[in-house]
């Protein structure tokens, strides 16, 4: 599998998700995305770089997507959510490529 796969789906489950809840004003459809995003991408982490590395990726995941709350606070929503995603999507790449 390809590593660009798993980084789209976890990039489209933090902006999706956001994008959703913000849109709709129900936060729990806005985790139906995050958690929709996350579980592609760590499919697709499993399948190139194993379950260890999976499992790595998606607390960066989750950890991205709780810190995006505080880092909101200093730079507003959307650019935390740039942030955090972009900063999800490197890791991805680093780290999720095939063995």
């Amino acid at each position: 599998m390809n590593v660009v796969i798993p980084t789209a789906a976890a990039a489209a489950g933090l902006m999706g998700g956001y994008s959703i809840a913000r849109s709709t004003g129900v936060r729990a459809l806005g985790g139906v995305g995050l958690a929709a995003g996350g579980a592609a991408a760590f499919y697709g982490w499993q399948r190139n770089a194993g379950t260890a590395t999976a499992a790595a990726l998606t607390g960066v995941y989750l950890g991205a997507f709780g810190y995006s709350h505080a880092l909101a606070k200093q730079i507003g929503a959307w650019p935390s959510v740039y942030t955090v995603t972009a900063a999800t999507a490197v890791a991805s790449l680093v780290l999720g490529r095939e063995k």
